[in-house]
């Protein structure tokens, strides 16, 4: 371990503010990357997780569903900035559908939520530095969102980038912000224990909390995976999906096999040359969705029997200081998931899940499905699938990429019932009422219309 480096770390932390657990939990990875851990999971070592418990399967009455769901916290993970869709505020400030943000339709499912189980259902938003500040300003439109002796969000913690050859915290001049980072979302547990916030859910008579990424509109609230959670008496729970060829990337659970474990693997976590085991959807039949239910007390437990430190395994992210800017030095980044907390907690399980658990938007590919009408959205603020099975999305990345591209050419969302597949390989403008059909694919009108497919009229 570099000391010179780690006490130069922790006394810019300091100074910036952060408070000891985020100081303990950022010098226990540094130790970690010191000593060479990847945090690397080979295929040998895991076996697949194969036949989960189904919720379709669950049978929970309405008395538990009520109660459970009347002791628990939805949690928003709200600090991204969506920068690969070229946004430099949080994501969940885009709009969706009829102008209202995921924000304004999250907010619309925690209302009609609670109205529906009678249950005082408080919302937080874990927020990043980059990201607090424009979200509790939209927030001030819901006076009544707020829960007594509650706020509506906490701070995630941020920590040094690291210099990629001696683990010195870097130092940018030119951006002196760009010297941090978020610790990943694994940090939601050592942010929620150091605010102070799960102190005060616990004496708000709060047991459960239910975790979700802000951007993913269908993990709303649901009494019924709450009743089924309560009466588990699990301390953790993953909503599963089973996986398709377009979830080859996400991560996926698995058991290790030296304890029986549930464990997360991650893309970051797989060795290079074993990424076929991994992105295998018939091998690893279920990929993580990043919902996760937790039980606050025994969450408590475990951190003050850990001194804040749960232990998930370390992710060691190689970046450019500069993410704009890949000349800029390459640092490191020290980060978990809060989805491998699974191997934390005895007793953690899995629920497989309907796929409209799961509607996240990574790319304006996404975007444009929960824009069309393969989604009606509903006063609740849920978006309800209205085919079979969704369309392939594939927009040319030259000009769909970044939000603003995006929105000057998809004026009006063309129809995709009727669509398999929507290709635009060139560059369109879609500002009239348009109907695809089976296979289109809107030709690079400077290049030869692809063959075997229906070509866009």
């Amino acid at each position: 371990m570099s000391e010179s480096g780690l006490a130069a770390a922790v006394a810019k932390m300091r100074a910036a503010g952060a408070n000891d657990p985020a100081i303990d939990v950022f010098s226990h990875y540094y130790g970690e990357a010191s000593s060479g851990a990847t945090g690397l999971i080979p295929e040998d070592t895991i076996a697949p997780l194969t036949d989960p418990p189904q919720l379709s399967a669950v049978d929970v009455d309405e008395r538990t569903a009520r109660e459970a769901i009347a002791r628990t916290v939805i949690i928003k993970l709200n600090g991204g900035l969506g920068t690969s869709m070229g946004l430099d505020r949080a994501k969940t400030l885009l709009p969706v559908r009829e102008g209202l943000t995921f924000l304004d339709l999250i907010v619309r499912q925690i209302t009609a939520a609670r109205e529906a189980y009678e249950a005082p259902l408080p919302l937080l938003f874990m927020n990043s530095f980059r990201t607090r500040q424009d979200t509790l300003d939209y927030l001030e439109r819901y006076p009544d969102l707020p829960v007594a002796g509650l706020p509506v969000d906490f701070l995630q913690n941020a920590e040094p980038k690291l210099t990629a050859d001696t683990l010195d915290p870097v130092e940018w001049p030119a951006d002196p912000t760009l010297e941090w980072c978020p610790p990943g979302h694994g940090d939601v547990y050592t942010a929620l224990v150091g605010s102070g916030v799960l102190d005060a859910l616990l004496a708000a008579g709060m047991k459960y909390a239910s975790i979700a990424n802000g951007d993913n509109l269908g993990a709303g609230p649901d009494a019924q995976l709450a009743g089924w959670f309560a009466a588990s008496g699990a301390p953790y729970a993953a909503e599963i999906c089973p996986r398709t060829v377009n979830d080859r990337k996400g991560g996926h659970l698995a058991i290790r096999k030296s304890d029986g474990q549930l464990i997360l693997r991650d893309t970051a976590q797989t060795p290079s040359d074993e990424m076929d085991y991994f992105t295998d959807e018939h091998r690893h039949p279920y990929f993580h969705t990043n919902n996760l239910w937790i039980d606050l007390e025994q969450l408590k437990s475990a951190l003050q029997s850990r001194g804040a430190v749960l232990g998930l395994p370390l992710i060691h992210n190689v970046k450019t200081v500069d993410p704009a800017d890949s000349t800029s030095p390459k640092v490191i980044q020290l980060e978990t998931a809060m989805g491998a907390a699974i191997e934390v907690f005895p007793g953690a399980t899995a629920i497989a899940v309907p796929r409209a658990r799961f509607q996240p938007v990574k790319t304006t590919n996404e975007l444009l499905l929960l824009r069309s009408d393969v989604f009606d959205l509903g006063e609740d603020g849920r978006l309800t699938q209205t085919v079979d099975e969704l369309p392939r999305v594939d927009l040319d990345g030259r000009y769909y990429k970044l939000i603003d591209d995006f929105q000057n050419r998809v004026e009006v969302a063309p129809s995709l019932r009727a669509a398999r597949s929507f290709v635009v390989a060139g560059d369109w403008t879609f500002d009239r009422p348009v109907a695809v059909e089976g296979e289109a694919v809107f030709p690079d009108l400077g290049r030869p219309a692809l063959a075997g497919v229906d070509e866009a009229r």
